[in-house]
């Protein structure tokens, strides 16, 4: 029998490119698997026709779309995952479901090698290679660019030689990786660290200094999950379509950070993720009035772990899943509403409301009804000082 490989395709130059180069190079048979993850662009269909006929012997189209926003954008969210306090993990949260994919058709077609289209610059190579490997340790991974040197140039030269059916002649400035959860735009003048991001750079946000109305929205949680907004219920994947929507028109998510890649390099990355931060803001105040003190301390410590886990292609690893248990504990009472103003690029929080808050209106007033016995606070102080007080004294000794 033919060994086979499977390749994530994404429709692009390279791995349309990659096809019959793989099949020249190994003998093999080459297996096509693309994975909806909510990227848009072209349709689904037209890219597994171009698969087959770029010459794949099979093209798998995955519509994961649900699974991907309940299964890896929700994690992320009840993690308030922002890489380096700032990124929510765009490209990151959608590697993982992809490897799923492959290695479930790897199974599936009797392919004893996958492979990608990464670069050896980039972090994605880690995230594919690494998920295979502990999904699958008996599967190997090529990938033609990065092992081979590919360059754009002789990608085109290839398909041109071979007649495929893509267009070679437009060639974007920038290299952009998009899905439901956001959108990552990197290369080309953006390389230049000095320079500003241009409008065209954007395409799921508008630009925040145009005039407009704002929009206030209201989203309902329960046990940490965005079950309804404005009253309307949603499943996840709506409540980040619904989001990008509003969000992105006004302009909430534009981020522009010079990130540090696991691969030991700094990168200029422009990224717009607008469903993802109006819903992690969300969270992220609902959860200030639903979680205790302690606990919500040391989650904030969990949350950090656990994005550079992601960030870093351990999605599948024992401590990414042991700190997800963590995570799911807190989310028991992150139940409620939270109103928020969406505006000049920014979401703001106005209201909070939850039936089973920590928030106690008697304790926190200073009006008449106040709960809260003063007296008690005096004792509280001292002892609470006293450590400090008697390593005070034995210093001025």
């Amino acid at each position: 029998m033919t060994d086979r490989v499977v390749l994530a395709y994404s429709g692009g130059l390279d791995t349309s490119v990659a096809i019959g180069w793989i099949a020249e190079e190994t003998g093999a048979e080459v297996v096509a698997v693309a994975v909806d993850v909510g990227q848009g662009g072209e349709d689904m269909d037209t890219i597994r026709k171009r698969a087959l006929e770029c010459g794949a012997v099979e093209a798998v189209v995955a519509d994961a779309r649900d699974e991907f926003a309940e299964q890896y954008c929700l994690p992320a969210l009840q993690a308030n995952a922002l890489y380096m306090d700032r990124y929510p993990l765009v490209s990151a949260i959608s590697r993982p479901v992809i490897v799923k994919h492959l290695v479930e058709a790897a199974k599936y077609h009797g392919a004893s090698t996958v492979s990608h289209g990464c670069t050896g610059k980039g972090n994605d190579q880690v995230r594919f290679e690494v998920g295979i490997g502990a999904l699958a340790p008996d599967l190997t991974c090529i990938a033609p660019v990065r092992d081979f040197a590919w360059t754009r140039e002789k990608a085109i030269a290839w398909a041109n030689d071979r007649n495929l059916p893509i267009d070679v002649s437009k060639k974007s400035p920038y290299s952009i990786d998009q899905n439901v959860w956001g959108r990552a735009v990197e290369t080309g003048f953006l390389e230049d660290i000095w320079n500003a991001p241009i409008e065209d750079v954007y395409s799921y946000t508008a630009n925040p200094a145009e005039q407009r109305d704002a929009d206030e929205v209201v989203i309902t949680f329960d046990k940490g999950v965005p079950v309804a907004i404005d009253g309307e219920t949603v499943t996840v994947l709506q409540a980040i379509q619904e989001l990008n929507r509003r969000a992105g028109a006004q302009g909430v998510g534009r981020l522009d950070i010079v990130e540090d890649r696991l691969v030991g390099i700094k990168s200029r990355e422009v990224y717009e993720a607008p469903g993802a931060i109006a819903l992690i803001t969300a969270h992220q105040e609902l959860e200030n009035v639903t979680v205790e003190r302690d606990l919500a301390r040391f989650k904030r410590t969990v949350e950090q772990r656990w994005g550079e886990l992601v960030y870093d292609g351990l999605w599948f690893s024992p401590l990414k899943d042991a700190l997800d248990t963590f995570i799911a504990e807190t989310q028991q009472h992150v139940t409620g509403d939270i109103r928020m103003t969406l505006h000049g690029g920014r979401a703001v929080v106005t209201g909070r409301k939850s039936d089973v808050g920590l928030y106690d209106f008697n304790l926190a007033t200073y009006d008449e009804g106040d709960e809260f016995d003063q007296s008690l606070a005096k004792g509280f102080v001292q002892l609470w000082g006293l450590p400090s007080k008697i390593a005070a004294r034995r210093a001025q000794r």
